[in-house]
């Protein structure tokens, strides 16, 4: 694997460099900075989807016959590390990363003709319908059915932890459409308008204050035939192939990276007990080049996948690594910023989002003041997406043969 981008490649980097100076405003950049938690807000998020989309670098990771870039990874790899050192609001990964290439692969050309310009134009604001009550990240004892009437199908069920609900106007969740089969094997993959009767939505609110989750409840939901994805039945693999694309593929390093540089930055100017500077304390910069070694690991881990994923191979097993890693480090970087701020780091401002004029002031500053809120709504990394526990069996079983 070659690290050294060539001419092109380079060309592309600065490009990526320039359009960003000139198109990424800063109120956006300072929104991102102080968003906690994993998403972007609409108000920022949707700002910045509608300026990549008239750039058409949206589908950055879409191919170009779906309307995408068309981009190779290293060219992927690129936009999102300057994307991520820029300060740019997250995109919506629900739909652009996880449903489109669930359309792209298993969808008909019915599906794709209709969701996919959507997704791309931001039209439709997509969640995730997976984990329900005592069914999160065993995801194949999930309990919401879906039964045909004859003409239609009716989905009736509940399903929990569901991120930006109150903002979207579809779903793509998984229900039970055969219990007579084993768990697996019984399960069907659907899209559903979230406009429509049956359809409730209760906020759930996070430690740190944050709605950012939610509670649905699905009571006689109509879903036409032509919004089942794949076959009945099919669900389970559309969902391993969502979550491989969920964990793989990824650029958390680049953030993480920055993070950890204007962590060192800020306590080179931070007093501590002895008057000398939190930086200049031997306990905390064998922390900081801890987690700064785990991270330029991580990176390698990376652009080992996409390397993989340029020669035609799918994301794999290895993609619980990434993920179990990147959340550990989000959680370990944020005990660190705790740490370093101290008493100005216990600043709990509840007022969302932290940008807005609803909000505080800051104690200190304004990265101390998120602190607070970003390493108690970092406690949830280790769990989404398949918690740190079912990770790990993962790469006992598939990459080390346990």
């Amino acid at each position: 694997m070659n690290l050294t981008l060539n001419a092109e490649e380079t060309a592309f980097r600065d490009e990526v460099r320039a359009f960003l100076s000139a198109h990424l405003p800063e109120r956006l950049r300072r929104g991102a900075r102080l968003t906690p938690t994993v998403f972007a807000e609409p108000d920022i998020g949707r700002e910045w989807h509608r300026i990549l989309y008239e750039k058409g670098w949206i589908g950055h990771s879409w191919p170009a016959r779906f309307g995408g870039t068309g981009w190779d990874p290293v060219r992927r790899y690129i936009f999102e590390k300057e994307c991520a050192l820029a300060d740019a609001p997250r995109l919506p990964v629900l739909s652009l990363r996880l449903l489109a290439p669930v359309l792209q692969h298993f969808g008909s050309a019915a599906q794709q003709q209709r969701y996919l310009p959507r997704i791309l134009s931001g039209e439709h604001y997509w969640c995730q319908g997976f984990s329900e009550p005592q069914s999160g990240s065993d995801l194949a004892s999930l309990r919401t059915r879906a039964a045909h009437d004859g003409t239609q199908w009716v989905l009736n069920g509940s399903k929990l932890w569901t991120t930006h609900a109150q903002f979207a106007d579809h779903i793509f969740c998984l229900a039970r459409t055969d219990a007579t089969v084993k768990p697996q094997a019984g399960i069907s993959f659907f899209l559903v308008d979230m406009n429509q009767p049956g359809v409730e939505v209760r906020p759930i609110i996070g430690l740190a204050g944050d709605h950012e989750v939610n509670a649905i409840f699905l009571d006689d939901v109509k879903v036409p035939d032509e919004d089942l994805v794949g076959e009945p039945g099919q669900g389970w693999t559309i969902a391993k192939f969502l979550l491989e694309n969920e964990r793989g593929g990824s650029c958390h390093a680049p953030a993480l990276l920055a993070r950890l540089a204007r962590l060192r930055a800020a306590a080179a100017a931070l007093p501590g007990d002895d008057a000398r500077p939190i930086g200049a304390d031997a306990a905390f910069q064998a922390a900081l080049c801890d987690a700064e070694c785990e991270a330029q690991a991580l990176e390698i881990t990376e652009l080992r996948i996409l390397a993989d994923i340029a020669q035609g191979l799918p994301p794999g097993p290895q993609t619980s690594l990434v993920k179990m890693v990147a959340s550990t480090l989000e959680q370990t970087i944020s005990t660190i910023e705790m740490r370093m701020y101290g008493y100005a780091g216990l600043q709990l401002a509840t007022e969302r989002p932290l940008y807005g004029e609803a909000a505080p002031d800051p104690v200190l500053s304004i990265d101390a003041q998120m602190a607070a809120p970003r390493y108690l709504n970092n406690r949830a990394w280790t769990i989404f997406g398949g918690s740190n526990e079912i990770q790990r069996t993962i790469i006992a079983k598939t990459v080390l043969g346990l």
